[in-house]
């Protein structure tokens, strides 16, 4: 979806996100920048309609608004001076992964970049993707696209290939990163991740996106998204992204929670 946001797209950087509102009684939720025009004064969103909030978002038709937009929130990807990275994606973190793999190619780093996706009817921005990376490869849970098996056999093999890589960036499902960063471990690669906790106010004053990294407590909107993978305690951050989950159902499946909100 394509919003105009003169003045988030005039300062927007990769890896930065929104926090949106559809509907005067709905709920802020985050969504990453996927892509900005400063010209034309737009920011680019890639969702899926998978709860109340995102469904009462897909609602929209072109010429709607959004009743609230804030952003570019939190800190910007630091990408600078790495000549070699593999960017990792899983899902709809491609949506992330791909304007950082953007920027790096923007600055000269030699990319490579690996998808996930459940099926090949899931798979997004393979274009896109490979616009911007020297090697690129897309596989998925079923096999359905010719490819069968896990980012992170992938990410596996072209390290042991001799890839010498500056860096990985691994974004996606929780589970997932937790996956990557154990596979870079052993070969000392630093390893970034974004995280997307439970968010409310995007501004650091709720709390609610708190995440342990190296031991310390750091807010998500305020603190990353972007962290060191290998110090984020990825077994509480996917504990507290299920606290919510049985008023999530609720909500999808339509009770009155939500009632009197409209697209």
């Amino acid at each position: 979806m394509t919003i105009c946001a003169p003045l988030a797209a005039r300062r927007a950087q990769a890896g930065q996100f929104v926090m949106l509102r559809v509907g005067e009684w709905g709920e802020r939720f985050p969504l990453t920048i996927a892509g900005y025009d400063r010209e034309s004064g737009t920011i680019t969103v890639i969702f899926q309609p998978v709860g109340k909030s995102t469904a009462l978002l897909a609602a929209l038709n072109e010429g709607d608004s959004v009743t609230d937009l804030t952003g570019p929130l939190g800190k910007p990807s630091h990408l600078e001076g790495l000549k070699r990275v593999c960017v990792v994606g899983g899902g709809l973190g491609c949506a992330i992964a791909y304007p950082q793999a953007a920027e790096l190619y923007r600055q000269g780093a030699e990319v490579h970049i690996i998808g996930g996706f459940r099926n090949k009817e899931l798979i997004i921005l393979e274009d896109e993707m490979r616009a911007v990376s020297s090697r690129l490869h897309i596989c998925t849970d079923d096999g359905s696209n010719g490819h069968k098996g896990l980012v992170t056999d992938a990410l596996k093999r072209q390290i042991e290939e001799g890839n010498a890589y500056d860096a990985v960036v691994a974004i996606g499902p929780l589970v997932m990163m937790k996956f990557v960063c154990l596979v870079t471990e052993p070969f000392n690669i630093r390893t970034y991740v974004s995280m997307n906790p439970i968010m409310i106010d995007g501004t650091g004053m709720c709390g609610g996106c708190r995440v342990t990294v190296g031991g310390a407590v750091k807010f998500a909107c305020v603190d990353g998204p972007d962290f060191d993978g290998h110090e984020v305690d990825f077994d509480e951050a996917i504990r507290r992204s299920a606290a919510y989950r049985e008023k999530e159902e609720t909500a999808r499946h339509g009770c009155g929670l939500f009632k009197g909100v409209t697209a």
